[in-house]
């Protein structure tokens, strides 16, 4: 059979043997009139005045307000280009609230991903937004000049904030609301913590207490650590207004969540909630699922590998394939391979009792391996099939699993497939295994019920 499979860069579909059985969210329909439903989601948001009410009420303090407005980067797939965009309509409403174009600025909320480059930037923001000159600014979270410390969360985390952000009048987040594998789902608070802290605040809030918490999990807000210490981050830092949407699979509005910091992010989650989580019938011997939009490099992949959990048999066999597009770095940073060579060498169970060991100094990026470490405290480490065309060759030796690219000569993603999928009936020694395809990747959750 043919399935979708959104990561091909040449649109090809995704050949599976007949018998796979197909899962996939039934996301909302698209909003037909996009423009006029976030001038609407502006004027009349969730549990809030306006925007433009809100920004005239801080010229009124400070004739020379300045205004940000916090976007995600490209791991996300926000639209902030083209019709029908959110930009570009909040920016609008400041200028013609009084705002000067020179006090408006652009703050891209990187967290502890490295900053964007000039042409990444300009694929993601619309023109409009350079031509008019407004500033576009990277986080950085390891350059403590250009942050500004706030205090402590009541865990005992470091809050320490952008200064661009913490200098504004008036600030504005905006995001994408959708499944998320340690803080339940992304978008509101997220936007500031871990998107604008410093390196030093994630130490306890990706710690390996609160991410191998049960309750840091896809679609879990209740008694998520991860979520709460996220939204104390926020409520220190200040948020005077949220613009967040849920998109469909091509990346089309399906709703628009715009006002306060937790009402409006609470009216997204409940609609993501809604859709996201797919009932199956039962786990699978094989699960092919795929990085997704966000998968752009081996350390976001870890989020399509942790989904997989409720649809895998206990050592059963993952097959995760991939398109990565983050060309400065297709696996991650050094620490996140030095730890991700760590369980490679010794197991999930021996990695997180280091992780928790008093001993065990915190690595930045550590806390996704231990999602990683989640997958294989439920199959092999051997059990585990990866594909992207961009590691094809390179020195693999650090990374769990098995690089399907060595098994084959094509970069087809159907003949890779196949070739792995036969490779594991020849382990297995029987044809008739169960084929479970998740065709949302990392942005829906299976769990049999």
């Amino acid at each position: 059979m043919l399935v979708h499979n959104p990561i091909d860069p040449k649109g090809n579909k995704l050949e599976l043997p007949d018998s796979t059985t197909v899962y996939a969210m039934k996301a909302p329909t698209a909003i037909v009139d996009p423009e006029s439903a976030i001038s609407e989601a502006l004027a009349h948001p969730i549990e809030s005045d306006s925007l433009a009410a809100i920004a005239k009420a801080k010229l009124e303090k400070n004739p020379q307000a300045k205004a940000v407005v916090v976007i995600s980067d490209n791991t996300r797939p926000v639209p902030y280009k083209g019709k029908g965009n959110i930009l570009v309509p909040i920016l609008k409403t400041l200028l013609e609230t009084g705002y000067a174009k020179e006090n408006l600025s652009v703050l891209i909320a990187t967290g502890t991903h490295r900053p964007m480059t000039e042409d990444e930037v300009q694929k993601i923001v619309d023109e409009w937004v350079f031509e008019n000159g407004i500033s576009i600014v990277n986080h950085d979270c390891k350059d403590e000049s250009t942050l500004t410390y706030v205090g402590k969360t009541e865990r005992g985390s470091e809050v320490k904030i952008d200064s661009l952000y913490m200098q504004a009048d008036m600030k504005i987040l905006t995001g994408l609301v959708e499944s998320h594998f340690m803080a339940g789902v992304s978008g509101g608070r997220k936007s500031v913590c871990p998107g604008l802290i410093s390196e030093h605040g994630t130490f306890l809030f990706h710690g390996a207490d609160l991410m191998g918490h049960p309750n840091s999990s896809d679609l879990v807000l209740d008694g998520n650590p991860v979520h709460e210490e996220s939204l104390a981050f926020a409520k220190m830092a200040g948020v005077d207004f949220i613009v967040n949407v849920t998109l469909d699979h091509a990346f089309h509005i399906t709703g628009i969540y715009a006002g306060d910091l937790e009402a409006a992010h609470i009216k997204a989650y409940e609609m993501v909630k809604g859709y996201a989580k797919i009932p199956i019938k039962e786990e699978a011997d094989i699960v092919v699922t795929h990085g997704g939009f966000v998968g752009i490099n081996h350390y976001q992949c870890a989020k399509a590998a942790f989904a997989s959990i409720g649809a895998l048999k206990k050592d059963g066999y993952l097959i995760s394939i991939a398109n990565l597009t983050d060309k400065k770095n297709y696996v991650g940073s050094v620490m996140y391979k030095t730890v991700l060579s760590i369980l490679s060498l010794t197991g999930a169970k021996e990695l997180v009792t280091l992780l928790h060991s008093p001993d065990w100094t915190f690595m930045p990026d550590q806390w996704q391996v231990q999602k990683w470490a989640s997958v294989f405290e439920k199959i092999p480490l051997n059990h585990y099939y990866y594909y992207a065309p961009q590691l094809a060759g390179a020195d693999n030796s650090g990374l769990p699993g098995i690089d399907a690219s060595a098994m084959t000569d094509s970069e087809d993603y159907s003949k890779v497939v196949a070739t792995v999928i036969e490779e594991i009936q020849k382990r297995e020694g029987k044809k008739d295994l169960k084929v479970l395809y998740l065709s949302d990747g990392p942005y829906a959750i299976p769990y049999v019920g």
